[in-house]
């Protein structure tokens, strides 16, 4: 007779006793963060049950497999009732993949190498600002790679969303009602810049310039033709208290004027469920949420390795589900051992549509894998699930400098109260515009109001 050291229920007890203890890092039989800074995997850190789909299920799901309506409550425990519910009911799939476990390919390489050089340096200052001990802006990586609290998790992701030092998404938005009927389709663009924190473009650490501020970000569109040029440029303090600097060029007026910089849980444009808010789950400054803490913590299912569709000239996904076949990307998840669940409630904002957010991380390198917002009677209101992926496949390769370009591939944010989805791509070009990392040309391109006037007049 076998038997094993660490039976099914070991990690649920595990997990179970962690929760409420601040001093709890990740990991199960050792230290997430310690196994990851000795060779860069993260399987050790965990028993076999959360490192294999198959193990996890005994064999009843393997790699390959597709989960659906047959066999979701299998996995019921690993998904979020959002997904779990378009599974059963509106015909969605997931294809399993082997779990990645060589962090290298789980973020661009140069913010992991930062965040093991920089591991111990971070803390907040009086107002609850990350900084160095000298009281400076943080200098680039994760600054609490080992995090404990809500805090840290999300102070991580604030400071950094897309993990480079400057990103630009060629997007493509599509808006699909209850019906299955795509109703509106947009293109366009979606820049950030790091002024601090930065790891790969000079001048680094900080842009000398602009140490003050944390980044700066636009979103503008190309299409359809009645929105073509319309675009939204927001400023961003270091100080996590204060708001951004909103501008924004208006098509019809062809002129530039500032907006409440407030007012984040408006859609961007009519059809979609997308608000300046929901960026990288993490659209607003820190410390205009609040009540941060950590709920749950347990296996999780998500999109994390091949999601660049390599095949398509232009990185374009495939559709299924729903009434015809347009409602949710073609999706492959894989186990994430450990995810972190935290909640936080929006205290800046008392008009807010949303009464609190429930953000899923992964435990190992604490990327956002899961959002789902409630809203002021504490109902589910929308749900955002996406794919990342090293742009790696076979001998295509899409580069970051010496190394693949790794970034988000697609997102699914799902109004559960009226049924409409928004799907997102991350496409190679739009209308000349290209996606890519670390560009120097990129702030006179999309980031200062000559900018805007440029996109609004094309």
């Amino acid at each position: 007779m076998h038997i094993r050291k660490y039976d099914s229920d070991y990690s649920r007890r595990a997990f179970m006793g962690k929760l409420g203890k601040s001093a709890a890092g990740a990991g199960v039989l050792a230290s997430t963060w310690q196994t990851i800074a000795q060779d860069g995997d993260a399987s050790k850190a965990y028993p076999d049950e959360l490192n294999s789909i198959e193990a996890y299920t005994k064999g009843k799901i393997k790699n390959g497999d597709y989960i659906d309506a047959s066999n979701v409550e299998l996995v019921k425990d690993l998904l979020e009732p959002i997904r779990y519910e378009h599974i059963m009911k509106h015909g969605r799939r997931l294809k399993m993949a082997k779990t990645t476990t060589d962090v290298m390919k789980l973020s661009p390489w140069e913010y992991i190498e930062a965040t093991l050089a920089n591991a111990g340096k971070a803390q907040f200052d009086d107002r609850g600002n990350v900084v160095t001990a000298d009281g400076e802006p943080w200098i680039g990586g994760n600054p609490f790679p080992d995090a404990k609290t809500g805090e840290e998790l999300f102070a991580a992701q604030t400071l950094s969303w897309g993990r480079h030092d400057a990103s630009f998404y060629a997007i493509k938005i599509s808006d699909v009602a209850v019906d299955g009927q795509t109703r509106f389709r947009y293109q366009g663009g979606w820049a950030e810049l790091s002024t601090v924190s930065r790891v790969t473009m000079d001048p680094k650490p900080y842009w000398p310039a602009h140490k003050d501020k944390l980044r700066f970000q636009t979103v503008f569109f190309t299409e359809p033709r009645q929105f073509s040029g319309t675009s939204f440029l927001n400023v961003w303090d270091y100080d996590q208290r204060t708001f951004p600097q909103l501008y924004g060029y208006v098509a019809d007026f062809r002129r530039i004027r500032q907006f409440p910089s407030s007012q984040r849980f408006e859609p961007l444009l009519p059809g979609t469920t997308l608000y300046l808010s929901d960026a990288w789950a993490a659209g607003d400054p820190m410390h205009t949420w609040g009540n941060y803490k950590i709920v749950g913590r347990g296996p999780f299912l998500a999109g994390l390795s091949d999601a660049w569709n390599a095949d398509d000239p232009n990185w374009e996904h495939k559709t299924h589900g729903g009434p015809k076949d347009q409602t949710f990307w073609d999706t492959t998840v894989e186990l994430v051992p450990e995810a972190i669940i935290v909640e936080a409630e929006p205290t800046g904002f008392p008009r807010a549509p949303v009464s609190k957010k429930r953000v899923w991380f992964d435990a190992r390198n604490q990327v956002v894998i899961g959002m789902v917002t409630y809203d002021r009677n504490d109902q589910p209101y929308r749900s955002f699930d996406g794919a990342y992926s090293l742009y790696e496949k076979g001998d295509k390769k899409f580069m970051d400098g010496e190394h693949p370009y790794w970034s988000w591939c697609h997102v699914t944010v799902s109004d559960i109260q009226t049924g409409r989805v928004t799907r997102l791509e991350q496409a190679r070009s739009v209308d000349g515009h290209k996606s890519g990392a670390n560009d120097p040309t990129m702030y006179d391109k999309y980031l200062t109001h000559s900018a805007l006037m440029r996109l609004g007049a094309v």
